[in-house]
């Protein structure tokens, strides 16, 4: 996921939203970016904060930083968002001008998905936590709405029937 950032940004702050088990901004340190994560879980926060790297236990829209961030990234997040509205406006507040939002999400338009559907084998239908499905018009709609411009489409190597879109902050 590092990599498909780099053409459009290489250093600054990389804010990972949900972040997990850290092993997203683990990467992105890697490659030169200043790792800082947001999770809800206040373990996963420990657990990151114990091996040096900055995070904090909130919700994006409660976020205050002093330095804007090249790159936010919500892998697997914004169809968690009852109001995902709310969490890209906070992304929008928290990115630099022309920063980097990474976004990867299930694809309510893919054959994959249009697939599964057909025999009765869609897992996404049974997600509790899922308050959206998201097709890549739907959610090239909402990042313009919000301020943001895709500017690459890619399927998402992680999860079946998923896409991964990079949008820069259109400021």
């Amino acid at each position: 996921m590092v990599e498909k950032v780099l053409p459009y940004a290489d250093d600054g702050i990389w804010l990972d939203v949900g972040f997990g088990n850290g092993s997203l901004l683990f990467t992105a340190q890697e490659y030169g970016f200043t790792p800082v994560g947001i999770d809800l879980r206040q373990g996963n926060v420990d657990r990151l904060k114990a091996v040096g790297i900055e995070a904090h236990c909130v919700d994006i829209s409660k976020l205050q930083m002093d330095r804007l961030c090249r790159v936010v990234s919500m892998a697997d997040v914004l169809e968690h968002m009852p109001f995902p509205g709310i969490g890209l406006e906070a992304a929008k507040r928290l990115t630099a001008s022309g920063g980097i939002l990474l976004i990867s999400m299930p694809n309510i338009e893919s054959i994959v998905w249009t697939a599964m559907d057909a025999t009765g084998a869609n897992p996404y239908w049974g997600e509790l936590e899922h308050y959206h499905n998201f097709g890549r018009a739907r959610l090239y709609g909402l990042l313009r709405e919000y301020g943001f411009e895709p500017i690459r489409y890619g399927i998402s190597e992680r999860y079946r029937a998923c896409m991964q879109v990079i949008a820069r902050n259109a400021d």
